[in-house]
């Protein structure tokens, strides 16, 4: 008997992952398209320009437009290659329902890409976004809902991404093994 997650459970992964690879690809699509909405998003979250002015916080503020293009262009970058890594790992779990091998690769893959998601989210927008650049005290420049919401979904995906394997043996019973590399 192999080690396989059930159909069910693999289909199930595959569907949440392309959905968060969805998601994440039309972020990057539309930033990339419509540069300049997003550009001035982060413009006005790194030089803190509509937080409550606090002279203990405002010397954390980016006021250098090179430098705010700089962290946009990589938010960009990243956003991108998270995409491509959850596309890919989105097709190799499809391809491992097909042939019922295959399902590690497919769920390592994802596991990266949607670390990268909430590290994105997570860390860069609700931790440094939101807390060190205050975000949260901006009424018209305040991203922390979309952010919690992208943080709460990708996390519930990754869950699922890491549920153990389920194997279904010939005679129908359900036995919990690893599968091999």
């Amino acid at each position: 008997m192999t080690g396989h997650p059930s159909r069910t459970q693999a289909i199930s992964t595959a569907l949440l992952t392309g959905t968060v690879a969805l998601y994440i690809a039309l972020v990057a699509f539309g930033n990339i398209t419509d540069f300049g909405t997003n550009q001035q998003f982060v413009r006005h979250v790194l030089a803190m320009d509509t937080t409550f002015k606090d002279d203990d916080l405002m010397w954390r503020a980016v006021e250098s437009t090179v430098l705010q293009d700089a962290a946009y262009i990589a938010i960009i970058a990243w956003e991108s290659a998270a995409a491509l890594l959850l596309i890919a790992a989105t097709a190799l779990w499809v391809d491992a329902i097909r042939r019922r091998a295959g399902h590690r690769k497919a769920q390592r893959l994802g596991t990266a890409g949607l670390l990268m998601v909430l590290l994105l989210f997570g860390a860069g927008f609700i931790g440094i976004g939101g807390e060190w650049f205050a975000m949260w005290q901006s009424e018209n420049w305040n991203g922390l809902d979309a952010a919690t919401r992208v943080v709460t979904l990708t996390g519930i995906v990754l869950i699922v991404n890491l549920l153990p394997s389920t194997a279904i043996s010939a005679d129908g019973s359900v036995d919990k093994q690893p599968e091999r590399p």
